[in-house]
């Protein structure tokens, strides 16, 4: 079923059951998908404000593009989804199931994750500032090009994790492990107590250790 160019808005699309599903350029605003069976469908450039996709089976659907403010995939099956550039701010993903999923170059301002279920998802290139990440397990994953800029990470586990290009300012640590974590490629922000009990077993440079020991009042020669 392919779905060209169509104005879904503000209601209940009718699906037929001969998928997988193709949107392309759809406006999906306040669009109710609750419950949808829509595995390995894919939504290419399509506004997502508001749309509801609680509940929906998603697993193998690639979002390319597109998005919009606060869509709602909580308690939805994402296992092995893609997001791909795609607008992300403030969406809603309590209770989603993101085994795998993949989340590349795509704005993530305020999006909230905690509370989300599964192995472990990826992402790369994101701007992921003020969301709410509490819980997840980016456990052993190589993170490159995040901005985690004041987003709450508490009880996350990254042990193992690579850090490259990302950003860790004003982040909330609480509870959040970096065992065996190499953050190198991060920059690290200001190394208050808080944050040196997170970073406890994880590996950083000389650069990065010389700023905690200066915000302490010790110089290294």
């Amino acid at each position: 079923m392919i779905l060209d160019g169509e104005d879904l808005s503000h209601s209940r699309p009718t699906l037929h059951d001969d998928g997988p599903h193709v949107f392309r350029g759809c406006d999906l605003t306040e669009a109710d998908l609750s419950g949808a069976e829509l595995a390995g469908a894919r939504f290419e450039s399509c506004v997502l404000d508001g749309a509801d996709l609680r509940k929906a089976d998603l697993d193998g659907a690639v979002f390319a593009g597109g998005g919009g403010m606060r869509p709602r995939f909580n308690d939805a099956d994402l296992i092995d989804a893609t997001f791909t550039d795609v607008d992300l701010s403030s969406a809603q993903f309590g209770g989603a199931l993101l085994t795998d999923a993949s989340f590349q170059g795509c704005r993530m301002i305020g999006a909230a994750l905690t509370a989300s279920r599964g192995t472990g998802f990826k992402v790369a290139r994101c701007n992921l500032t003020l969301a709410n990440l509490g819980g997840c397990s980016l456990r052993g994953e190589f993170i490159e090009g995040v901005r985690f800029d004041d987003a709450d990470l508490s009880g996350c586990d990254f042990t193992e994790a690579t850090f490259s290009d990302c950003r860790l300012i004003g982040t909330r640590l609480l509870n959040t492990t970096f065992a065996k974590a190499d953050l190198r490629g991060a920059d690290l922000g200001q190394p208050d107590d808080a944050k040196l009990r997170a970073f406890a077993g994880a590996i950083i440079n000389q650069t990065q250790a010389n700023a905690i020991l200066l915000a302490r009042g010790i110089t290294v020669l």
